[in-house]
């Protein structure tokens, strides 16, 4: 229950407590007047203290009308309590009297709050209008008063100051009265302020009727304060009270805004209403007494002038509102005119064409950007069928999709055709269907069709582009995959599908030494040959690179592969020109059939072309220029590559690699004088794997060069250790690869191995392989520089086997040549290996360089490099490569044989 609902209650309780009393008489006859008496003071008092404090709640005109409300309430209770002094000291309240003055002071300011109260802004017209309605009910009133009460009073024969004070009680409700209806007449009923001006107009109509109640039981000599007009008055102030109390329920509208007097028929009829009524009394006076009365006259012709007047100013109103209308109507249809003006110019103008048919396919309506788009007039058009003025293909799927949406009320759907220009050529449109059948204004199948031809164009050049390699225009690695994948699914029982992958041999050589304007130039003649080397519906790809692939789809006693790539290899042997010169490349090819393909995996293209991909590296590490045929056991040992170079990083990790030392000895004293570290891997489950099977693994890995650091610092370790022991230096020779050469922090590295072990740098000897030498020539010597510049001696290893020259050799600070193993086996015989041997000990002699024979294991191979004056050898024949613990042992007992 909320606090306006409690508070009525309370309100209405307390009135029909007032009523019961008064009207039953209960507690006896004084104590009925003392409850009136007092409870109209009261009453009144109450109602006025809550308008003042309602009025302090607001601002401007709304507080003014509010206060001047409660100071007219307060002045008929002050009038109130004056009369109830007279009761008090038992005196009858005469007529005219103090409390008049406060009894009338209510009409006054009531109806100056009421006037103050703010209302909404009419114009010049309505507010004429209202005051001719005000003065319309005015009017009326006055004249049913004059009639009831006012013309007994002047035939009672009451004379002078208390027949003017009894007048203006019933002239001033009518007045009051005027105002409230006045008032409620121009509230709207969604206004804010609507419930209270209602509640106090009703009070206050509740109080006027006392009052007229009260003159004319004067007039009788029959009011008796206690009676039932005394109720009315109570009950009007209740209503004044609750009204300024109760909260408002929605939020203040402006007073400025316009009255909508299409909402209020109550405002309009009431006027009509009350003259109806004064008209109505004055003919059952008239008929009552016989006779007339001159003032009764004249008000009933003001009523009449006033009705032609307002009846005068609502046919001026209706004029002006038809003129109005007339130019709004004009207006909206000058409006609708240009819309359909502007519409009309876009249809004709826009870059689709519309065009209108029937279920059928016959043309209603054709707009003119027909001409534009597609170059036929759109008189041309109308009433001909559109199905049969394109090809028969595009005219069928047109009726198609008319007759699917042509059952559906406003139903769309999309459909691409082809439409022959007016000048020859076919344009691909774009036609969106709507149906419109339903609706009267259109009543047809409504096309927007567009030429989407630039579009379609665009599209197929970026799926192109998307799946052909931009260079040589062949298909790319994504067309290939997809073409090929399409093959093996198409394969038929006794067909056959092979991928040919290929991969030029020396291209890289071009590139650096012609530019890459020249390969580029040398790709497109490559994939030229390609394309004149297989049938035409073979698939030739450039995946990028030099790389290159053919997809041969054939039956199985068909086209033989390798006869493809042997006319492949076959045409690229012949030169290609190029600017400056004729350019020499070849190619290794690998090939792969889908008959050898491993069911177990989902994707089989990509199987076969990896399959493809294994082989050609197989033909290119035979020699290049050549083909070779997938085995399945390059993928076996593929994965075992793959399963060997994991296990290989966690073998760096567990520590599971050692080293073995091979003896380095002095062929002019046979001593050991140091030796060479060589890295051993002891796997847990393969047992001992060779240097020849991890070595270049890890060199392809890059793992090459956290197991060269950690060779190094081991060697170096056992090294110092056993020179302390032997009391003499030990050499340690240390394979350092060409990858860690490409690592620009190898000598600091060295360095600080150096300074961590403590060994000294002339005693370690870091040996290389030529291609150190081939690579990168100017950053290796640098590297070299800065090596020997810490005073470590630099050896090339498996000298005589690579591409070294004498300049190479003069030109890099090289101390030591290792002769190769090859060249020292047919030692001891007169063959080539013999002289070529001694060449590089006469070579490394005439350089100031020590020499190194590998391989040794025969007396006959030692005396032939004795000879020769070979300074140090290695070989079985002194010693196997021995772990660290052995070769420290014989390190210590060669020192302690020589003591």
């Amino acid at each position: 229950m909320t606090a306006s609902t409690r508070l009525c209650g309370l309100v209405g309780a307390v009135v029909i407590a007032f009523a019961f009393i008064l009207s039953t008489g209960a507690g006896g006859p004084g104590f009925t007047l003392a409850v009136s008496n007092f409870g109209l003071c009261l009453g009144a008092i109450a109602a006025a203290v809550a308008c003042l404090y309602r009025g302090r709640r607001f601002t401007g005109r709304m507080r003014w009308g509010w206060s001047l409300i409660g100071l007219g309430v307060l002045s008929w209770g002050l009038g109130q309590a004056v009369a109830c002094w007279y009761g008090l000291v038992g005196r009858e309240v005469p007529l005219p009297s103090e409390a008049d003055l406060g009894y009338l002071g209510m009409i006054v300011l009531t109806s100056a709050g009421l006037l103050v109260l703010p209302s909404r802004a009419q114009a010049l017209a309505s507010r004429m209008r209202s005051v001719l309605d005000g003065l319309m009910v005015a009017a009326s009133l006055v004249l049913m008063a004059w009639i009831f009460v006012v013309s007994p009073l002047l035939e009672g024969g009451k004379a002078g100051l208390a027949l003017y004070v009894s007048l203006a009680y019933p002239l001033g409700d009518v007045v009051i009265v005027t105002m409230v209806l006045y008032m409620l007449a121009q509230q709207r009923r969604n206004g804010r302020t609507f419930h209270q001006v209602a509640l106090v107009g009703i009070g206050i109509v509740a109080f006027a009727v006392s009052d007229i109640a009260y003159a004319y039981l004067n007039l009788l000599d029959a009011y008796n304060s206690g009676g039932p007009t005394d109720i009315g008055w109570f009950t009007g102030f209740s209503l004044i009270l609750l009204a300024a109390l109760v909260p408002a329920r929605r939020t203040e509208e402006p007073a400025t805004a316009t009255v909508d007097e299409s909402a209020q028929p109550i405002g309009i009829l009431l006027p009509y209403v009350a003259v109806l009524a004064a008209l109505f009394t004055s003919v059952i006076w008239y008929a009552t007494t016989g006779h007339t009365n001159i003032f009764v006259a004249y008000t009933r012709s003001a009523l009449i002038l006033l009705i032609v007047g307002r009846q005068l100013l609502t046919l001026r109103e209706n004029r002006n509102l038809t003129r109005t209308l007339e130019a709004r109507v004009a207006a909206r249809t000058a409006d609708l005119f240009a819309s359909e003006q502007r519409f009309h110019a876009l249809v004709q103008h826009s870059s689709d064409v519309v065009t209108v048919v029937s279920p059928e396919a016959d043309v209603l309506y054709q707009s003119e950007s027909v001409q534009r788009v597609f170059g036929y007039p759109a008189r041309s058009l109308n009433g001909r069928r559109l199905t049969k003025l394109i090809d028969p293909e595009s005219g069928l799927r047109l009726a198609q999709a008319l007759r699917q949406v042509a059952g559906r009320p406003y139903a769309t759907t999309v459909l691409e055709l082809s439409v022959q220009h007016r000048d020859g050529r076919v344009r691909q449109a774009e036609m969106t269907i709507t149906n419109l059948l339903s609706d009267p204004s259109v009543a047809g199948l409504v096309l927007n069709t567009r030429d989407i031809s630039e579009r379609k164009e665009l599209q197929d050049q970026l799926v192109h582009e998307a799946y052909h390699d931009a260079l040589t225009q062949l298909a790319n690695r994504a067309l290939f995959r997809e073409r090929v994948g399409e093959a093996l699914r198409d394969r038929p029982a006794d067909g056959e599908v092979t991928v040919l992958f290929l991969d030029l041999d020396g291209f890289k050589e071009v590139n650096d030494s012609l530019g890459h304007l020249a390969g580029d130039q040398l790709l497109v003649q490559v994939a030229d040959r390609l394309r004149a080397s297989v049938r035409e519906n073979d698939l030739v790809a450039r995946f990028g690179g030099d790389e290159f692939a053919v997809l041969i789809s054939a039956p199985a006693d068909g086209t033989d592969p390798e006869q493809v790539a042997q006319r492949i290899i076959d045409v690229l042997e012949e030169p290609f020109a190029s600017d400056s010169r004729n350019i020499h490349v070849q190619a290794s090819i690998g090939l792969a059939a889908a008959g050898l393909l491993d069911g177990g995996e989902a994707d089989g293209a990509e199987q076969l072309m990896r399959n493809a991909d294994l082989a050609m590296y197989k033909a290119k590490s035979a020699g290049g220029s050549g083909y070779a045929s997938y085995d399945p056991e390059m993928l076996s040992g593929l994965v075992a590559r793959l399963e060997l170079e994991a296990d290989l990083r966690l073998a760096l990790e567990r520590k599971q690699l050692h080293l073995h030392y091979q003896p380095t000895i002095d062929l002019a004293t046979s001593e050991v004088i140091g030796f060479e570290a060589l890295a051993r891997w002891e796997h847990p489950e393969r047992g001992l794997i060779p240097p020849a099977e991890f070595i270049p693994i890890a060199e392809a890995t890059g793992l090459i060069v956290p197991l060269g650091r950690w060779v190094l610092r081991e060697a170096c370790r056992h090294a110092v250790e056993w020179s302390r022991a032997g009391g003499r230096p030990v050499k340690m020779a240390v394979n350092v690869s060409v990858r860690q050469f490409d690592r620009a922090d190898l000598v600091e590295v060295v360095a600080d191995i150096l300074a961590e072990t403590g060994m000294p740098a002339d005693q370690l000897c870091l040996e290389m392989t030529e291609s150190v030498l081939m690579t990168d020539t100017d950053d290796n010597l640098e590297q070299l520089v800065r090596l020997k510049a810490l005073g470590v001696t630099l050896a090339i290893d498996d000298f005589g086997t690579g591409y070294s020259s004498l300049a190479y050799l003069r030109r890099f600070p090289v101390d030591t040549l290792k002769i190769d193993r090859s060249f020292v086996e047919r030692l001891g015989a007169l063959t080539d290996d013999t002289a070529l041997a001694d060449t590089i000990v006469q070579l490394g002699k005439s350089l100031g360089m020590d020499t190194v024979a590998e391989g040794i294991e025969e007396f006959g191979q030692l005396a032939a490099l004795r000879e020769m004056g070979c300074h140090f050898a290695q070989g079985y024949y002194f010693s196997r490569p021995v772990p660290a613990g052995e070769a420290g042992r014989l390190f210590v007992e060669g020192a302690a044989a020589r003591a």
